[in-house]
């Protein structure tokens, strides 16, 4: 009976372990997109990605999601991210909502500003993340953005994108 015992919390608290092991990593790898971003640290945000994503903005600017490779996603945010003054992506209230062997599930509000000058632009929302486990990371193959308000100059992304153009 002590044997059986001690088997079972010993099977429980590792698989705990790897429970919040994975929850970390999901965390880690959503955490790495948003604030990558804002630091223009684009290795950092490529590495929270697997090789192909699909990306879903049609709340905000309709359309259709896309699937193409990370590498063009992130060459994408790049082009135009740093245009800005300053941008700055909280993303909160993590939630895994379903692990499944290799793949996970996760959700995540956010609240994203945008600056030029004194013109702001402010959205937030929710993210949908879908992942995959691979070599000790959760890396993001699909996310889906659902903006639930917005306020200021959307007008910014374009200028944005015209001042990093120039920039380079």
């Amino acid at each position: 009976m002590k044997h059986t015992l001690l088997a079972a919390l010993a099977a429980t608290t590792l698989l705990g372990g790897t429970a919040i092991a994975d929850q970390t990593e999901i965390s880690r790898s959503i955490t790495d997109i948003a604030a990558g971003a804002d630091r223009h640290d684009w290795e950092r945000v490529r590495g929270a990605f697997a090789d192909t994503v699909t990306s879903d903005y049609t709340s905000l600017w309709g359309g259709d999601p896309v699937t193409q490779p990370a590498d063009e996603l992130v060459a994408g945010w790049s082009g135009f991210l740093p245009g800005f003054d300053s941008t700055h992506h909280m993303v909160t209230n993590h939630s895994i909502t379903s692990i499944d062997g290799e793949n996970a599930v996760a959700e995540a509000d956010f609240t994203a500003t945008h600056r030029i000058g004194d013109g702001l632009w402010t959205l937030g929302g929710r993210y949908t993340y879908e992942l995959t486990s691979s070599g000790g990371r959760w890396l993001v193959t699909s996310l889906t953005m659902t903006a639930l308000w917005e306020t200021g100059d959307r007008g910014l992304v374009a200028t944005a994108g015209e001042r990093a153009a120039q920039a380079k």
